[in-house]
């Protein structure tokens, strides 16, 4: 109750705040790359349940002959790779927030592919709502491995509380000035997840 309060005081307060530079990137997005200004994404949230997740659109949609979609990083804008390295791209989150269907704090929400493919342990990111930044961002972010990744998740799931939140929140500001862990290994951001070794037995999605 405490952390959702949290949630929606700090997130109101930040809206408001940032409202000039809300404003000043969807007139550049807008002016770059042209409608659509966001980009939704269904997402899987607390126990599974779908969301659509906001975020300010970075890519263009430049596609091959047969119309499929080109690589990330060959469709990822100068501007577009500013936004990501300085996380302005995940704004439109704080909506999501508000709506309840993040926290400021918690595992970051992935594909919805990637559902079936979790291990029991590695499912466990499920158990709370999902973040805009977490445990995970603030140690490696995407230069991490899924499995790393994931296991650091699943600690913040067991480990949470509201101290370990504020320090979360205190050290994202520091890894945005430094601009860590933006990408992984030669890709705009994370190879896709296939699965892990101890992921092999699965585990049930709630979509």
């Amino acid at each position: 109750m405490i952390k959702r309060l949290l949630d929606v005081v700090c997130v109101s307060i930040g809206m408001f705040l940032l409202s000039p530079v809300i404003l000043a990137i969807c007139l550049l997005i807008r002016m770059k790359l042209g409608k659509p200004v966001f980009f939704r994404q269904h997402r899987p949230g607390v126990n599974g349940k779908v969301f659509e997740m906001v975020k300010f659109r970075t890519m263009t949609d430049e596609r091959d002959e047969n119309g499929e979609l080109l690589p990330d990083d060959v469709r990822l804008t100068k501007f577009g790779a500013f936004l990501r390295s300085t996380s302005l791209d995940e704004l439109p989150e704080l909506i999501n927030v508000l709506k309840g269907d993040m926290s400021l704090v918690g595992p970051r929400p992935l594909l919805m592919e990637y559902l079936p493919l979790y291990s029991e342990r590695q499912y466990r990111r499920h158990e709370v709502r999902p973040g805009i930044t977490g445990w995970a961002q603030i140690n490696g972010r995407n230069a991490l491995s899924w499995d790393e990744k994931f296991e650091l998740d699943v600690w913040y799931v067991e480990n949470r509380s509201l101290w370990l939140d504020i320090k979360i929140l205190f050290l994202t500001v520091l890894k945005v000035v430094k601009r860590d862990g933006i990408s992984h290994g030669g890709e705009a951001t994370m190879p896709k997840f296939t699965g892990s070794d101890d992921s092999k037995e699965g585990t049930s999605s709630s979509e």
